[in-house]
């Protein structure tokens, strides 16, 4: 038989159980799926087309960007230092309704798209108006995406009677469900006090009878609590508990302001988290508790937030920040160590977006996303721990290579 790719004598993190580092690693690949990993001795003798030498760079699976606005890159630097309240209804809201329309949304999320190959993110999962927009930059750029449909009970782009907003998005997914492996359309409603609790069952439903993901912005702020409106004295957590909204297709993004009841509500119903550290910093909304949540078993994926409130799709930073906010706010340097942190980046941030089964870790079957990662540059060495070195060390620009689907898009810091 003869194979399409073998990546080979790279450090290979394969991210499956038991986080293996395998020296002088390979990975085969045949039709965009991966065939074998192991050691590069033991294709010795296979046939393939392509050989790509990884000497000296680390293979790992490609990362996960578990919450994005792809077209908000429009609007990096627009409104920096601002109180969220301040910033969205003063500047993100008004600049939207000025600014977005299918021509920008997807010139500006091709733009993102380039960002993220060129920063190793394999996969991203994104929530935003004019989503076919958004679905037709994501598939020229190669890249693979849970693209949601925004649901918000005001006059949106593209959808300026707020009583369409669920058809709106119930026509995207039947629009886009089969289009392509790489494109999983999802139902994206912006947050309980943006979306009546009616919105919020009717497009939970809608998720649930098309069977895909649902996402949706919950308990970022301190105050977000008193915008609700006949939630009592009920947690956020506990309110879309009660109308039905959580279960294991249910991603909850930020969970900023959750306690123990939350975190266990949360595990009960098999809902996942994102966490935004950087957006949630440079707003000020807190930290979530990321740790207690993994600790309960949780999955926590990681993801940027729009570049509005973050200004870059870099994952490389993300980690890093991720690993010390945590550490600092608990006072505890064991927290959130390299290991844990990289999961949420690439295996644990597929399970949260409910693509463990295609990617993340570098298995037979799975999908082919994998990045290279140029471990000859001076901060990269000594390298005593690759896990440690990634997470604390390596940088966007350390990114030498980039496949999704077994097909490179980034080769030498330029998108193919």
């Amino acid at each position: 038989m003869e194979y399409d790719t073998l990546i080979s004598n790279g450090l290979l993190l394969t991210m499956e159980e038991g986080l293996p580092v395998i020296e002088a690693g390979a990975v085969l690949i045949k039709d965009g799926i991966i065939e074998a990993c192991g050691r590069t001795t033991e294709f010795s003798r296979v046939n393939v087309k392509t050989r790509i030498p990884a000497d000296r760079k680390i293979i790992l699976p490609g990362l996960i960007n578990c919450h994005t606005h792809l077209p908000m890159s429009m609007f990096r630097g627009l409104a920096d230092d601002l109180p969220l309240d301040v910033w969205l209804n003063d500047h993100i809201f008004p600049a939207e309704a000025k600014h977005i329309n299918p021509e920008s949304v997807e010139k500006w999320s091709r733009h993102s798209c380039m960002e993220m190959l060129l920063s190793g993110t394999t996969t991203c999962c994104d929530g935003y108006f004019y989503e076919a927009s958004v679905a037709k930059a994501v598939m020229a750029s190669g890249i693979r995406v849970v693209t949601g449909q925004g649901v918000i009970d005001f006059p949106a782009p593209g959808v300026p009677d707020p009583r369409q907003n669920i058809q709106t998005a119930i026509d995207f997914v039947e629009q886009f469900k089969d289009v392509s492996p790489r494109l999983y359309p999802s139902i994206f409603c912006h947050s309980p006090y943006t979306c009546s609790k009616e919105t919020l069952v009717a497009a939970k439903q809608s998720a649930h009878s098309l069977g895909v993901l649902f996402q949706i912005h919950a308990a970022e702020t301190k105050n977000e609590k008193k915008m609700v409106q006949g939630i009592g004295k009920m947690s956020i957590v506990e309110y879309l508990e009660s109308i039905g909204i959580l279960d294991e297709k249910t991603l909850l993004v930020h969970s900023v302001w959750i306690d123990d009841q939350d975190i266990d509500r949360i595990k009960k119903n098999n809902a996942a988290v994102a966490h935004c550290p950087e957006s949630n910093m440079k707003l000020a909304s807190g930290i979530a508790p990321i740790p207690r949540l993994i600790e309960k078993g949780v999955s926590v994926g990681l993801g940027t937030d729009g570049c509005a409130s973050n200004n870059d799709h870099d994952l490389f930073a993300e980690m890093d920040t991720a690993a010390k906010l945590h550490k600092v706010a608990l006072l505890d340097p064991c927290v959130m160590d390299a290991r844990t942190t990289l999961k949420t980046a690439t295996i644990q941030g597929a399970k949260a977006i409910g693509l463990g089964h295609v990617t993340g870790s570098l298995e037979k079957g799975k999908r082919a996303d994998l990045i290279l990662v140029d471990r000859d540059k001076p901060h990269m060495i000594p390298m005593y721990d690759p896990y440690s070195s990634l997470v604390y060390s390596a940088k966007a620009s350390d990114v030498s290579l980039v496949m999704v689907d077994g097909i490179v898009l980034v080769r030498q810091g330029i998108v193919l």
